[in-house]
């Protein structure tokens, strides 16, 4: 599976599913972790979050929404946030809390 897509006849870029490496930090451990990868990623591309045009947030639980909004906007670029969409959603292996996919512009 690809972890980056680029249309370079549109310019956009399209991010997998991320997910923390350490299912073992809480619920803003790993949004921090998702987010750091995130960047990383856009930066191999030649982007970076100023350029998400949306971002789809799945949590284990809403109860971790307040949580993880709280490192969302310390990370979000406050001048061109993306549009949004935040779930409760049964992940993949029972200790992910948190899985971003980002949409961005080159």
């Amino acid at each position: 599976m690809s972890q980056t897509v680029v249309h370079e006849a549109t310019g956009t870029i399209y991010l997998a599913g991320q997910v923390p490496d350490d299912y073992t930090l809480d619920a803003q451990g790993q949004a921090k972790e998702v987010l750091s990868k995130i960047d990383t990623l856009l930066g191999e591309v030649g982007s970076d979050k100023s350029k998400l045009l949306s971002a789809q947030v799945w949590l284990k639980t809403m109860d971790d929404f307040g949580a993880v909004n709280e490192i969302w906007q310390g990370w979000v670029d406050p001048v061109n946030k993306p549009v949004r969409a935040a779930v409760e959603a049964n992940m993949a292996h029972p200790d992910i809390l948190v899985e971003v996919m980002v949409i961005a512009a080159k």
